[in-house]
């Protein structure tokens, strides 16, 4: 089954009665890769007043974790993971970084603020579904892979590799669900049986990354 994470490290800012508030989005596969991406923030922001953070990693997003690291409890942790929570996020950390400005907003408006920041962190990363897939390794003449390239997008797949030599090396990312249809489909464009290298099988061995539009 396909999930929803973010291709790369985003950040989004703004200022609310003077408090600087800067929210971080990243990947992260289980919760090492949070804690280290928590750890990357904090070594930038060491002046700063508060980091703040929330994380739902692992399979299913079975491991949640979140801090108001010395907000008022809930003001903090808990909106930004309902911020992933309501994006249908999942192996993603979300780090709110706060520079207090002198005004104080109230538990209200630090729940308001901090939402705002998660929110515009998720606005501001390029969104992709993960699927499970198969690696398959293909070697093709060079005449073959001009006619094969064109069709690959119509059948899910996503070249990976391609290298020249004194013939035509692809590596593919296949869907879980067409790697079944795949070698009668490559028979059919090539006018002949091909028998491709699968090199890997199970989810967490290979998946596909498609980008979302913005």
């Amino acid at each position: 089954m396909a999930l929803l994470t973010v291709a790369a490290p985003a950040r989004a800012e703004f200022t609310e009665k003077r408090s600087r508030f800067i929210g971080y989005i990243s990947p992260a596969a289980d919760e090492a890769a949070a804690q280290a991406f928590l750890q990357e923030i904090r070594s930038r922001h060491r002046d700063a007043t508060h980091n703040c953070y929330a994380w739902q990693t692992g399979e299913g997003g079975e491991c949640q974790r979140s801090s108001d690291d010395g907000e008022p409890s809930g003001t903090a942790g808990r909106p930004i993971l309902e911020v992933i929570r309501g994006a249908g996020l999942e192996r993603v950390v979300i780090v709110v970084t706060r520079y207090f400005g002198g005004v104080l907003l109230g538990t209200g408006g630090l729940v308001r603020a901090y939402t705002q920041a998660a929110q515009q962190a998720v606005a501001a990363a390029q969104l992709v579904t993960l699927e499970p897939a198969r690696l398959l390794a293909l070697s093709l003449a060079y005449a073959d892979w001009p006619r094969l390239e064109p069709l690959l997008p119509a059948w899910g797949c996503q070249v990976e590799d391609v290298r020249y030599t004194d013939k035509v090396d692809v590596r593919l990312l296949v869907p879980l669900a067409e790697a079944a249809a795949l070698p009668q489909r490559l028979a059919d464009a090539l006018g002949r049986p091909v028998q491709p290298v699968w090199l890997a099988e199970l989810a967490e061995q290979a998946q596909l990354a498609r980008p979302l539009p913005k």
